[in-house]
């Protein structure tokens, strides 16, 4: 069974900071693209933060320089670092993880972890 498990979103004030975990269990990880994303009520999901299987990075414009990801493919899993939060980054963040090889095709979502930052 697929699990991805996120975890530390809060409430945070506005120039603060937090760090998101996705843990995944049931894949075999180091063949995952893993990503964040968010979504705010009424919004489409938009990408955050991209991982690829070979440690490439890929950000929205909106969060470059302030947010990093990173993985652990030796504890199966990603890493978001918010730094400098905003306003306008009050959403549920997901982590996304997407097969590659003999997993291609394969696509797996998080139930989410709801990060607000009040100004």
């Amino acid at each position: 069974q697929v699990q991805l498990v996120e975890s530390g979103g809060g409430l945070v004030q506005a120039g603060g900071s937090l760090r998101l975990s996705c843990a995944a269990s049931g894949i075999i990880f180091r063949i995952y693209h893993m990503g964040w994303y968010r979504q705010v009520p009424g919004k489409q999901r938009e990408l955050v933060a991209t991982s690829t299987s070979g440690g490439s990075t890929n950000y929205a414009d909106s969060v470059k320089g302030r947010f990093t990801i990173s993985r652990d493919n030796a504890k199966n899993t990603v890493y978001l670092q918010m730094n400098s939060l905003k306003p306008e980054d009050t959403a549920v963040y997901y982590c996304n993880a997407r097969g590659l090889h003999i997993a291609s095709g394969l696509d797996y979502w998080g139930q989410g972890t709801q990060v607000t930052v009040s100004s």
